[in-house]
């Protein structure tokens, strides 16, 4: 649980592109939901505090750095922190095939007494759930190393002390709904109702449950019409509904032949038909990065963010004050980074994860 001054200072409204704000519509706040008015206070006198630090094309010169340099010295940089943190989809694996020398990279890495954590914006399973991939693919990895977006929403909820009398509609997978039942949260949608359908008869209107107070949207492979439909009437119509996503990425990896539609794109549509930008509590956002920062004890100077992607993986850890290095093993290309359209330089970049091995044994 968040101590009450990384309350009051991490929760992030969405910073997943410069064109991003957050918007209160007063007239959904009542009385009657006067803990989501007070959250939203709080919220809203943060993000004006640091909306800046959030846009790398904006004044704050802080967040565009130089030109990221190719990393040369590997010893270096592990010696220069205490942790890594790594994203998954692109840096440890791609779909459900294990990345060339990742097992020996991570061993290396404990071995040096490294502490390793693992982040992703991918919500479709728990933290427990992944802790099983992790075994799949060979890796010890345990859960309490595993941060992935779908307890970061559950952790969001607690941190604000959402009523437990309150449900949650969820357009998303299986992980949300495991990790908002161990929170204690009344959950309902999800997967279940992906096979339902609306029947536009004559005078037909849809009702929602009432007692929804947050609409969590992640990556859903049985996204559809009705599901779009309750939330949005959720978000527009139930006094004080949070609007949360667990990302927006565009893209994920669901098999390692191509890139699939991301999480995205279901936030948009929601976000299309309510009009009102969401609350996003997975990367880039900060709360994650203070979440794990108070969790372990960890300064954030002491930390390298390693990822595949520049507006989510290193503009968070940029936005926590981390060291960055940018793996081109995922959605990134070279031709990517040096565009000179990009503002959004890593420290380092190498090739994949890996690179740590070869290039130790290059320096011996």
């Amino acid at each position: 649980m968040l101590s009450s001054r990384v309350v009051s200072t991490s929760i992030s409204p969405s910073i997943a592109s410069s064109r991003t704000h957050f918007f209160v519509n007063k007239n959904q706040i009542s009385t009657k939901s006067s803990f989501i008015s007070n959250k939203f206070s709080k919220t809203l006198k943060w993000y004006t505090r640091n909306s800046r630090m959030n846009k790398p094309n904006s004044a704050n010169k802080s967040l565009i750095r130089a030109t990221a340099q190719k990393l040369t010295d590997a010893d270096q940089l592990i010696d220069s922190v205490e942790t890594f943190i790594f994203d998954c989809d692109g840096v440890i694996w791609k779909g459900d095939k294990l990345i060339d020398g990742v097992p020996e990279t991570l061993d290396m890495l404990r071995e040096k007494g490294k502490r390793l954590v693992f982040v992703t914006n991918n919500s479709t399973k728990s933290r427990k759930q992944y802790g099983k991939k992790f075994e799949t693919l060979g890796l010890n990895v345990g859960e309490e190393e595993i941060f992935a977006s779908s307890f970061a929403a559950a952790a969001y909820l607690k941190s604000i002390d959402f009523p437990k009398d309150k449900k949650v509609y969820v357009v998303g997978e299986d992980g949300i709904l495991k990790e908002l039942e161990l929170a204690g949260y009344q959950y309902l949608g999800g997967p279940d109702d992906g096979g339902k359908k609306i029947e536009l008869t004559p005078g037909f209107m849809m009702e929602q449950d009432k007692s929804v107070g947050a609409v969590v949207v992640g990556f859903d492979r049985y996204f559809n019409y009705y599901k779009v439909q309750y939330a949005t009437l959720c978000i527009r119509e139930n006094p004080g509904c949070l609007f949360i996503a667990t990302n927006r990425d565009a893209v994920t990896h669901l098999t390692d032949a191509q890139e699939w539609a991301g999480g995205g794109s279901m936030v948009g549509a929601i976000l299309g038909s309510t009009q009102r930008e969401p609350l996003v509590v997975g990367k880039p956002s900060t709360f994650m990065m203070d979440y794990l920062a108070n969790e372990f004890g960890i300064q954030k100077s002491q930390i390298c963010m390693v990822g595949d992607r520049l507006d989510t993986d290193i503009l968070f850890g940029q936005n926590g004050g981390c060291k960055t290095l940018l793996v081109l093993s995922g959605v990134t290309s070279l031709s990517m980074l040096q565009n000179p359209s990009n503002a959004i330089q890593p420290d380092f970049y190498t090739n994949k994860i890996s690179d740590f091995l070869s290039l130790r044994a290059a320096t011996v």
